[in-house]
């Protein structure tokens, strides 16, 4: 069983701010740009967002990111695993780490937009799996072909 540390993350690391320009760039790649919601570091540093990265054996796994935007919800965000640690369990341990920490903030639901292209099968069976659901927009998310909307109680 490979051990995964999961940290708060300033964002200020070398390794930390290549892996979110990597999901910049995927993103980008597979939707077009008014499709694209995912946050850039600037924004990720945003107050209301808190940050972790996922570490095994010194190497930078993979990064997520929680939203807070009140009335006890939450968005997931900036989910990303590294390609080297694909299938090591690092996706769903950062999900279960940012699931424990909006319960611990007492917030009752969590919220996600993911793209709909066959690229994001994987992100969206992973979320089914801990019990999220397919919903429609939140917040300020509006419909989408590109875009699958997904939310779990908490």
């Amino acid at each position: 069983m490979t051990h995964i540390d999961i940290r708060s993350d300033d964002l200020s690391g070398d390794a930390t701010r290549a892996l979110i320009a990597l999901h910049l760039e995927g993103m980008h790649a597979t939707s077009p740009p008014e499709s694209v919601h995912a946050l850039d570091v600037d924004r990720l540093t945003d107050p209301a967002v808190s940050f972790w990265s996922a570490w095994i054996d010194g190497e930078l796994a993979g990064i997520g990111a929680l939203k807070e935007f009140g009335e006890g919800r939450g968005e997931l965000k900036s989910m990303r695993v590294d390609e080297r640690f694909l299938g090591a369990g690092v996706g769903r341990a950062i999900l279960r780490h940012i699931m424990d920490a909006a319960r611990a903030r007492g917030l009752t639901s969590l919220w996600l937009e993911t793209g709909s292209p066959a690229e994001f099968v994987p992100a969206q069976r992973l979320y089914e799996s801990e019990g999220f659901i397919r919903c429609g927009p939140f917040g300020d998310y509006t419909d989408d072909p590109f875009s699958v909307y997904m939310t779990r109680e908490l």
